[in-house]
């Protein structure tokens, strides 16, 4: 049975655009400024490319990002609206932007407009592909013939089992965002720490550890799965990578070796991820017995 409704996100889901296009979703590109131009940060790279992006910022260019605008949802929403089919809003963290506060703007005067037609809006408390792991299985369940009301009760319950872990290759842009002190990243970095990161449930960037190198943060990833995920050799594990996806791969390969994963997906951290977390950053979401 066909469902009559639409699975909305932003690019911050950080899925491959063809498989973004395979699940029929409507993604709402969010926006960076680098070198004094703004650029929308669509999924298939077409204002800005993946790899442009990372090599420009290696060079030295700051890169500012910015919630979505109230324009933005309206214009990816509203002619969903009036095609007749209802709105199933997933959203980037609120804990990490205010995206999700003007989602919920959106949701309200498109509701006023359109009073025959449903939007739920869901703040899915995650980022990267995290949220397009959610994102992915909602459209599963789509694809299964669930309800919207089902999907959104699916999802709600989810996504404190959402897992992200990631490492970061460069410690200074976590330091230039705020989430660490300018004396631990220099000190991380001269000592060659890397710290191990994870999403809690209301959604914020929390340094939960730290290991001595490349090679011992990506273990450390594939460690976490191995302590929290339910049944790994029947899930899907998505890996994004910042321009770094030898690295990516080696977590791919452990996934398989050691926990029996058998279908990874591996994407860029998109440009509006990447301004925070800079080259190098490696994350692996899975779901678990918690977050």
């Amino acid at each position: 049975m066909e469902q009559n409704y639409v699975i909305v996100t932003d690019s911050s889901c950080d899925l491959p655009a063809e498989l973004a296009q395979e699940l029929e979703l409507a993604v709402l590109p969010l926006t960076l400024t680098l070198g004094g131009k703004e650029y929308a940060n669509y999924l298939d790279g077409r204002e800005i490319g993946f790899s442009e992006f990372y090599g420009r910022i290696r060079q030295g260019e700051v890169a500012v990002t910015a919630a979505a605008n109230l324009e933005g949802y309206l214009s990816i929403m509203e002619p969903i609206l009036q095609a007749g089919k209802d709105i199933l809003l997933l959203v980037f963290s609120s804990g990490l932007s205010s995206t999700y506060q003007v989602s919920l703007l959106a949701a309200e005067e498109l509701s006023q407009k359109y009073p025959q037609r449903k939007i739920l809006p869901v703040d899915t408390l995650c980022a990267s592909m995290g949220q397009g792991l959610l994102v992915y299985l909602a459209a599963r369940q789509r694809g299964e013939g669930k309800s919207l009301q089902e999907v959104r009760d699916w999802v709600e319950k989810e996504k404190y089992h959402l897992c992200h872990w990631f490492t970061v290759d460069d410690l200074m842009y976590l330091k230039r965002g705020g989430r660490l002190n300018a004396a631990t990243a220099l000190v991380g970095t001269a000592l060659g720490i890397k710290p191990v990161l994870h999403i809690d449930n209301e959604g914020h960037l929390i340094n939960m550890g730290k290991a001595r190198g490349r090679r011992a943060s990506l273990t450390a990833l594939v460690d976490k799965m191995a302590e929290l995920a339910v049944e790994p050799q029947g899930q899907v594990a998505f890996i994004s990578h910042g321009d770094c996806l030898e690295d990516a791969k080696a977590v791919e390969q452990m996934l398989k070796q050691r926990l029996g994963v058998k279908k990874v997906i591996i994407s860029y951290v998109g440009p509006v991820i990447g301004a925070h977390t800079g080259p190098g950053v490696v994350a692996l979401f899975f779901l678990g017995k918690e977050r």
